[in-house]
């Protein structure tokens, strides 16, 4: 992941919560520095990336119900996955980081996909993210990831908003 981009996404996280950056602590830049790295992985395409953020013993609930446990369960779910298909790419808003305890947080987060070979959200792959991190020996691992329709059946408007939320963070929005 590259810095302007966590720098981008650390401004955004800002802005909703109505703080400046900087005022952000440290755990909280850390536990998005982490879904951010995971992110990455995602849309790099690369299964060991994707896992790498992951705490050793980690469960993985993916968008269609499935699941992998542990670093390496996860890293061996992706990797056909990747070999197999052209995954969209993720755009993601961070909703909420909670720490619970000192050593542990919860993060919240919007996703969209855009598809290989296209240029635009599709909003029908919208999703909620969930992320548990643990803090062991200092550094934040995700001990929980899940990955949920977001498709607001009953909330049309709510789905139209996030989905006019994620194409703000698309290049092309950024020209115009």
């Amino acid at each position: 992941m590259s810095s302007s981009k966590l720098t981008y996404i650390l401004q955004h996280y800002a802005e909703l919560r109505g703080a400046h950056d900087d005022l952000l602590q440290p755990d909280e830049i850390g536990v998005i520095g982490l879904y951010q790295t995971m992110l990455a992985g995602w849309n790099e395409r690369s299964a060991e990336g994707m896992a790498a953020p992951f705490a050793e013993d980690c469960e993985l609930i993916g968008f269609d119900g499935s699941e992998a446990s542990g670093r390496h369960g996860v890293a061996a779910h992706l990797a056909p996955i990747f070999a197999h298909h052209k995954t969209p790419a993720y755009y993601a808003i961070v909703k909420s980081v909670k720490l619970v305890a000192p050593d542990a947080a919860i993060l919240r987060a919007y996703s969209g996909l855009v598809p290989d070979g296209a240029e635009d959200i599709d909003p029908k792959l919208n999703a909620q993210h969930a992320l548990t991190a643990v803090k062991r020996d200092e550094a934040w691992s995700i001990v929980l990831f899940q990955n949920t329709p977001a498709q607001f059946h009953m909330e049309p408007g709510r789905s139209e908003d996030i989905t006019a939320a994620l194409r703000r963070l698309l290049p092309a929005a950024g020209s115009k």
